[in-house]
């Protein structure tokens, strides 16, 4: 539902009777004392026995039966929690309707004791049904009064009103999901409302009962219309200047006038004349602001004719093309015809805008093939770094052997690294309960494919290829295997490390000598021949790990660590996206020293990653104190500033600049010095993505994670080596927001994935996304807007404590 759109039910569609919960009675009821109307008995002499009387008033008469609670005894405090269905329906109220409520005391022997009554109106000032919980302040010795206007209104008066009435309110509208569930915060102001609870009490010395009653709540508002009626009623309309407020009911719907005007004057513009056709100034540049949109902004209907309209003219501007497609209505077929015609004469697209015509806004046949032809054009490398979105691009495909799947198998087969890439990124979909026919179906073209191969220059035929990729899978199930084993080892990790070694030399020795080299799942030109069992080993953590060494074919070695338990299709994305703005950083003339390390997720909750030799920041600043003592230890430079080489510090400036931007962008959080890791040489990288998009377990996380240990490493904020870190983070921003749309667009394609946190909401996420960009600004500004990021993420003195503890739980686990 967008922002400006209202959707609701109306009171006269609504056949229901009238429900509602009585709650409880907070307060403490009053000493025993003689009134006009009865005895009052306190809860000091004899236990209260109380009973709830609710009746429904119309237009100031009573309306059907009043309804009873069962007797209550047990208090304080006196709770029902009992649900009261009248036998009035929602049909039958007028605005005017109000509920009188009053509560009795039946424990005095002498006919019945009253406590005190309120009144309230079902509905509001805006004709809107009341909803949620609701607090009513009884009137002490007063029987409910049904008459309109009542005179013993349960809303506490404006004047009265303090914090707890505010807070209270907006409880209410937590409660009915108006306001988003943040479990941190809301358990901080559930404290804090108990305390405002205590001081108000003792301020007022308990002198009121409150009655809380719980309205039913519907999907949508229930708006007031009496049956038969055309338009709602609304307050009468007075001498003063008073807006009135009357509700559309055919908000949102099909206009069949506007769309038939719409397909005129579209009818007129496919005329001949539309050929000849020049946007004026105005139009110009009407049309240059919509080029600039993002993928994810929506055209409006002004927008959308002012395209079409000039069509001709804009043949030659390529980025048009994109927003040229949005606006056809593909539903008219000679519409759509025109347009698949103009595309193929349209000036040749760019592949990132090619990758945006897969996405599931555009369902052409025609327009996606299109799509696949510019993909064409891209090398290997630039296809694999859209790789990964493309296969979860094949669940907006029109059938299971389609234009895209077809290119990606054929590709695949001229290139061994993206067939291994490819024939995972397919595997680990097939649990897909909705798509798995289709990635089956992708699989088996791709298997089916890859055998009908004649022997390359090496002899290995299409056979010997794809079972050396089918091995890969096999060695990943063993490995499962042995983390299983290795976990139901009792003792301290030590014990788990001679268990896992063991498990290699033993029972499980194949796995020291394989019978037929195996393609590396992370590097898939190399070979690799075995596991060496006493270089293995595993890491200390809840999942334990393993790390292991394997025996490459040129005699060399490659580390890997393997994870199960743990979902790594996030941190793939993630290190994905690294090195693709590592590649688009790189194109523009500047390396920042990153370490985009490969990671494969082999499952949804195992997989691969390359093991980088490194030392977290909190091992460093335990054993070093500092940084800088960590760096002189392998670069020592007498004569340097600071003691290390001008290389190793130039090295860990640009690498903290990269990641400050990429994680940012990216909206990484979790961010403490466990998952900051720096090499010998000085490449600072990040690890661990369980938080993107904005998402962080922190209170108050800061916009990127910039620690004064690293800042002190650069000299601190007033040295040169400062500002260059700080030039060099705006350098690359900028850099990295010419290429938004492209970034945008794989996460666009990413919509449909299971991955946490883009399936929570894929739309939000996106835009939260695209909100890093500041694409309203020009590079000028964003320098300035960067730098104050930076001045504020420094400045940052919470998330210093909140690390101190993130070590002690490190420490005692």
């Amino acid at each position: 539902m967008g922002a400006s759109e209202f959707r609701f039910f109306l009171s006269c569609d609504l056949n229901s009777p009238v429900t509602f919960r009585i709650e409880k009675l907070d307060g403490t009821l009053p000493v025993e004392k003689s009134t006009d109307s009865g005895v009052v008995f306190g809860a000091e002499d004899k236990r209260p026995e109380l009973y709830v009387e609710c009746a429904l008033y119309i237009d100031g008469a009573p309306f059907g039966l009043p309804m009873r609670t069962r007797l209550n005894t047990t208090g304080p405090p006196y709770s029902w929690n009992e649900l009261i269905t009248l036998s009035s329906k929602y049909r039958d109220l007028t605005a005017h309707s109000q509920l009188a409520i009053t509560v009795w005391d039946v424990s005095c022997g002498k006919g019945q004791g009253l406590i005190g009554g309120a009144t309230i109106l079902l509905f509001n000032s805006k004709m809107q049904m009341k909803s949620g919980k609701q607090k009513l302040r009884l009137w002490q010795g007063k029987e409910a009064d049904g008459s309109f206007p009542t005179s013993t209104p349960g809303k506490v008066p404006r004047h009265e009103r303090g914090e707890l009435e505010r807070l209270e309110k907006l409880m209410n509208k937590f409660e009915r999901g108006q306001i988003q569930s943040i479990d941190w915060l809301d358990r901080l102001l559930l404290k804090s409302l108990d305390k405002i609870k205590e001081q108000e009490s003792s301020k007022h010395g308990n002198s009121y009962l409150y009655l809380v009653v719980d309205f039913c709540s519907f999907e949508h508002r229930v708006v007031f219309q009496e049956s038969g009626a055309n338009l709602l009623i609304t307050s009468p309309i007075g001498s003063t200047n008073e807006f009135v407020t009357v509700w559309d009911t055919e908000l949102g719907k099909f206009n069949p006038s506007e769309h038939k005007q719409l397909k005129l004057a579209r009818s007129l513009d496919r005329g001949i004349i539309d050929r000849d056709l020049k946007p004026s100034n105005t139009e110009r540049k009407s049309i240059q602001r919509v080029l600039k949109y993002p993928p994810t902004r929506t055209l409006s209907g002004d927008e959308r004719q002012l395209l079409w309209k000039f069509r001709f003219s804009l043949m030659s501007e390529k980025r048009a093309l994109t927003k040229f497609l949005r606006c056809v209505e593909w539903s008219d077929v000679q519409e759509a015809k025109q347009a698949i015609q103009l595309m193929y004469k349209w000036e040749t697209i760019d592949v990132c805008d090619a990758l945006e015509l897969l996405s599931p806004l555009f369902e052409s046949e025609e327009v996606r093939a299109y799509a696949v032809s510019v993909l064409e054009r891209a090398d290997d490398e630039e296809l694999q770094c859209y790789l990964l979105q493309l296969v979860q691009a094949l669940r907006f495909e029109r059938s299971d052997r389609s234009r895209l799947s077809q290119f990606l198998v054929q590709r695949a087969l001229q290139n061994i690294q993206l067939a291994s890439f490819f024939r995972w990124y397919v595997a680990v979909e097939l649990t897909d309960h909705v798509y798995n026919k289709r990635y089956f179906s992708t699989y088996d073209l791709l298997e089916q494919s890859m055998k009908k191969l004649p022997p390359d220059v090496n002899g290995e035929d299409g056979n010997k290829l794809w079972q050396s990729l089918v091995g890969q899978t096999g060695l990943t199930a063993q490995l499962v295997s042995i983390t299983r084993e290795v976990r139901n080892v009792r003792g301290n990790t030590q014990k788990k490390i001679e268990k896992l070694r063991q498990l290699l030399s033993g029972l499980l020795s194949e796995l020291t000598y394989f019978e037929e080299p195996i393609r590396s799942p992370l590097t898939p030109s190399v070979l690799i021949k075995g596991i060496v069992p006493g270089e293995s080993t595993l890491f200390k953590s809840q999942l334990n790990p393993l790390m292991l060494a394997f025996r490459t074919e040129d005699e060399g070695s490659c580390k890997v660590i393997f994870k199960k338990g743990d979902d790594l299709r996030q941190d793939q994305l993630v290190v994905q996206m690294v090195w693709l703005m590592d590649r688009l950083l790189k194109l523009e003339n500047l390396d920042l020293c990153l370490t985009p390390y490969k990671v494969l997720a082999t499952g949804h909750d195992e997989g691969m990653l390359e093991f980088i030799p490194s030392r977290s920041l909190a091992q460093i600043l335990s054993e070093h104190r500092s940084i800088t003592s960590y760096l002189q230890k392998f670069h020592p430079d007498e004569h340097a500033p600071f003691g290390i080489t001008a290389t190793c510090l130039e090295t860990f400036i640009k690498s903290c600049a990269g990641y400050s931007v990429i994680t940012y962008i990216l909206g990484i959080g979790d961010r403490h010095l466990d998952n900051l890791l720096l090499t010998d040489d000085g490449r600072l990288f990040h690890v661990d993505f369980a938080f993107i998009l904005g998402r962080d377990p922190k209170p108050f996380p800061p916009p990127m994670k910039l620690c004064k240990e690293m800042v002190e490493a650069m000299g601190g904020a007033e040295s040169q080596y400062y500002t260059r870190f700080k030039s060099y983070c705006c350098e690359a921003y900028n850099i990295l927001r010419k290429s938004s749309n492209l970034i945008l667009n794989l996460f666009y394609l990413m919509a449909g994935s299971t991955i946490p946190d883009i399936a929570s909401d894929p739309e939000k996420g996106i835009l939260k996304l695209q909100e890093k960009f500041r694409l309203d600004m020009d590079d000028e500004a964003c320098i300035h807007f960067f730098q104050d990021l930076i001045n504020e993420s420094v400045s940052a003195l919470f998330p210093q404590m909140v690390e101190t503890i993130h070590r002690w739980a490190q420490y005692w686990r």
